[in-house]
């Protein structure tokens, strides 16, 4: 008997390129589509049955698989289920993030705005803790859904017992926690103001970031960190303000050490914004990784930082 007897709906040997907002990535061995609650703990259950690895995909965003795939089960999340509770919102990890924002239009809610033109999901958002324009998911979260599946349990997690941190959350450090569906907590607003945010928000992204070619989002974690050295902050003058507000752009880091628009094979660190590696047509993970490697080398050895990577690395 194999997953196929199993799960009849899985299918084989799928190009993960398809399913990633990279447009990179090798053939999974298998992939399954899970359209509701159920089909994801069965995909879980058969996966840990067959002694499999799996890995939970929603959008494809802030991901980067490898150029040999994934020897093991894709499931993809397509659990996409919404509704209004008074003040609230209840979603479904699938719920694309722009739905969620026309909701809140919709509805007079404020506080998701910052989230408009994120190509994810909101579980991939509360996963890892997604932020913009001073704002993060972790401000409106009250309660997440999971499934450990340690015991194919179903639980129910507060605010508090995510352990949200700068983009970080507890589903990152323990993996036998998976993303069902999540209450939050909005406010009544004005229509008019929440529209003229959300067109605000849209036209920066627009202006400064590289939508015009794949990428997976911001690469690094900005750095929460003041810069002391006497000999940087006379170099760069800029950094004095920087502090002011406690957090120094990895964005600003890696275009510093000269490497805005530096290409390895077809993958390029983005001459529009330095903390975007884009695809420009057939690039390789490879590639992706040597970029990565050097702005990490070079910014470490300018200015004694050391880089986190936001996006996940799936071999």
């Amino acid at each position: 008997m194999n997953i196929k007897d199993k799960l009849p709906k899985v299918k084989e040997n799928i190009f993960l390129a398809k399913h990633t907002t990279f447009k990179i990535g090798g053939r999974a061995c298998y992939f399954f589509k899970a359209k509701n609650k159920e089909d994801l703990i069965k995909a879980v259950r058969i996966a840990k049955e067959f002694k499999m690895p799996f890995f939970i995909l929603g959008e494809g965003s802030n991901v980067l698989f490898s150029d040999k795939g994934f020897k093991g089960l894709i499931i993809k999340t397509l659990n996409s289920k919404f509704q209004i509770l008074d003040s609230k919102i209840y979603a479904e990890a699938g719920v694309e993030l722009d739905k969620l924002v026309k909701l809140s239009l919709k509805e007079s809610f404020t506080g998701l705005e910052w989230a408009v033109g994120i190509p994810g999901t909101m579980g991939g958002a509360i996963y890892g803790n997604a932020q913009a324009f001073n704002n993060k998911m972790s401000d409106m979260v009250e309660k997440v859904e999971v499934l450990d599946i340690k015991g194919l349990k179903i639980k129910n997690l507060s605010k508090k017992q995510c352990r949200f941190s700068q983009k970080n959350s507890v589903f990152k450090t323990n993996k036998n926690l998976i993303i069902i569906s999540a209450i939050l907590k909005l406010k009544k607003g004005k229509k008019k103001e929440i529209k003229e945010k959300i067109k605000k928000y849209l036209n920066y992204r627009k202006r400064n970031h590289p939508l015009n070619f794949p990428s997976a989002g911001s690469v690094f974690i900005n750095k929460e960190i003041k810069i002391k050295s006497s000999k940087l902050l006379k170099k760069f003058p800029e950094l004095k303000e920087l502090n002011k507000k406690g957090i120094i752009p990895s964005a600003y880091l890696i275009e510093k050490c000269g490497l805005k628009g530096k290409k390895i094979g077809k993958a390029q660190i983005s001459d529009k914004h330095a903390n975007f590696i884009v695809n420009l047509g057939g690039a390789k993970a490879k590639d992706v990784l040597k970029l990565m490697k050097l702005a990490k080398q070079k910014v470490k050895k300018n200015f004694k930082i050391s880089l986190k990577e936001e996006i996940q690395i799936i071999n």
